[in-house]
């Protein structure tokens, strides 16, 4: 049996696993979009750019946490962007979500597990920059067929209701979201 695959945030008050369904089926990607470049450094965490992000999407029913999951705080960089979970203790980015429980996923940061390899190897580059042409997505097909392979899973099995991001009964996430402005969002990427 393989190790379990520990994440934690930075000052270690929250702590939990993924299981091991979960890392097979997961697909690991890395993104240089701008918004996750300013996640990053809205957490005061080092500036990505020019590198990417990397990330781990999952299932949400595939996360297990053993400590500190009160302390998830919840942001989001306009009022229709992705939720961006993170530690309430620490400002460590954790995971993104997407803003219904119905809609089951989680793109876990790939350097919050203990052995990030343990991920296995990048399938997708998002928003890749190329000089003088719009950002592409290297992988994206793979990308997509996995993120709605698990999601049409777990909404038929009804694994979508175990998430530790939402309340299922109200629909309504964990922690109350804070909006940044649009010039906090463009103060970050000055």
């Amino acid at each position: 049996m393989a190790d379990p695959l520990i994440f934690a945030c930075d000052c270690g008050k929250i702590r939990g696993e993924l299981s091991q369904e979960a890392r097979k089926a997961g697909t690991r990607i890395v993104c240089f979009c701008a918004d996750c470049r300013a996640n990053e450094i809205y957490h005061k965490q080092p500036d990505p750019a020019p590198g990417p992000v990397d990330l781990f999407q999952v299932n949400p029913d595939g996360l297990t946490f053993h400590q500190g999951e009160d302390l998830l705080r919840l942001m989001r960089l306009s009022p229709k962007g992705l939720f961006r979970w993170y530690a309430g203790c620490c400002g460590t980015p954790m995971a993104n979500t997407l803003a219904k429980p119905t809609l089951p996923f989680a793109g876990l940061r790939s350097d919050r597990f203990a052995n990030k390899d343990a991920l296995g190897k990048i399938r997708a580059r998002a928003f890749v920059p190329k000089q003088g042409k719009q950002p592409r997505t290297e992988g994206a097909a793979r990308m997509v067929m996995s993120l709605l392979s698990r999601m049409i899973s777990a909404r038929l099995s009804g694994r979508w209701k175990e998430t530790p991001f939402f309340d299922v009964e109200s629909g309504e996430p964990v922690s109350k979201p804070e909006v940044i402005s649009k010039e906090e969002r463009a103060a970050l990427l000055r």
